[in-house]
């Protein structure tokens, strides 16, 4: 007999706490405030797909958002801007029920595509779904001692780093403040810019602040009052989650950012959490999945799942990138973030 899918909306449905704490592979990304902070910001809507009935314990879920674009196309993505959202099933036969369901009704809602975002393995026996984009997935055991975490960081780049940091008496704060909020954003401009791209919008690290409250923290480091390098975490269940990073390139021999990581590691120590998932790496980007390493964090293969199977990209694809990148650059500071307040909503 075929399983019955039905549409909830986590945001209101009173199970869905009750399901995230009961579930293993419940994350951050699962929780109402990052699917508030994602309504508000960009209007999307989430919903949850289940084979549990109404007024029944909910036993299984997967969560979308609707990214509705006339730019990049219309399609469902569990979850925009998440690096990760592992589908809250425990059962195949219900994944496939789900999975099964929103792909018969692809052609009628005009989506582009649905997509997966499995921190884990490619989910097996669902044969509709189809490898997409790739990363690296870094997690740093948090469980043994804080010395033996020191003794796992690289000697050179970033023991002596700490030890530098030391001796330029870097200040160190943290807080959910709107003047920390206004010097992690100020970094985030310019480091965006060093990547040619856009920055977010501010009102989306302003809602996820009013939205995740005392699980979010921003952390920012100082040299002579100036902030030289800042990180916005997460935490959640016993895992502290690095989500945004941010720093001002003439500083970077200071050793801010690998403060940043250590103090995170302790104050994570300290919350009892037995994991840091320092999030997906592009494969290509070498610079940043080696500092991840230098930690002593472990990669994994991180890959999306698509229905229908991704196209091949036009042998245009990489040109335009680049001209995009270009035009990114030379814009000021102001129409930098007019870009990135229009342009993100399309991304997802």
């Amino acid at each position: 007999m075929a399983l019955r899918v039905e549409i909830i909306d986590p945001l209101q449905d009173p199970r869905w706490d009750a399901l995230l704490e009961r579930s293993e592979r419940a994350s951050i990304f699962h929780t109402r405030g990052w699917l508030e902070a994602l309504r508000r910001t960009y209007g999307y809507q989430p919903a949850a797909f289940t084979t549990s009935a109404s007024g029944e314990k909910l036993e299984n879920a997967v969560v979308f958002c609707q990214v509705k674009s006339w730019l990049t196309g219309c399609r469902m993505v569990s979850l925009p801007f998440s690096d990760h959202c592992q589908p809250l099933v425990q059962d195949e036969r219900d994944l496939v029920a789900i999975v099964s369901f929103l792909a018969e009704r692809l052609t009628r809602e005009k989506w582009k595509h649905i997509e997966l975002r499995p921190a884990e393995a490619p989910v097996p026996g669902v044969a509709a779904l189809a490898k997409g984009e790739g990363f690296s997935l870094h997690r740093l055991d948090l469980r043994p001692d804080l010395e033996t975490i020191f003794r796992n960081f690289h000697r050179n780049h970033i023991q002596r780093k700490l030890l530098r940091a030391e001796r330029e008496k870097l200040d160190y704060r943290e807080s959910r403040s709107e003047a920390l909020l206004d010097a992690f954003y100020r970094l985030q401009l310019m480091t965006r810019r060093r990547h040619r791209l856009p920055p977010q919008p501010r009102a989306w690290f302003k809602n996820l602040i009013e939205c995740m409250g005392e699980r979010l923290k921003i952390r920012v480091v100082s040299k002579d009052g100036r902030p030289v390098a800042s990180i916005l975490t997460l935490s959640y269940k016993g895992t502290m989650v690095y989500k945004y990073g941010c720093s001002d390139a003439r500083y970077h021999n200071l050793g801010g950012m690998p403060l940043l990581f250590w103090k995170t590691i302790q104050d994570a120590k300290a919350a009892v959490a037995a994991e840091l998932d320092l999030g997906r790496s592009e494969t290509d980007n070498e610079g940043l999945t080696s500092f991840k390493e230098h930690l002593g964090a472990v990669g994994s293969k991180l890959t999306y799942l698509r229905y229908p199977a991704p196209e091949p990209e036009a042998g245009l694809a990489a040109w335009k990138i680049r001209l995009l990148q270009n035009t990114f650059s030379r814009l000021p500071d102001s129409l930098q973030v007019m870009a990135g307040k229009a342009l993100y909503r399309h991304v997802g």
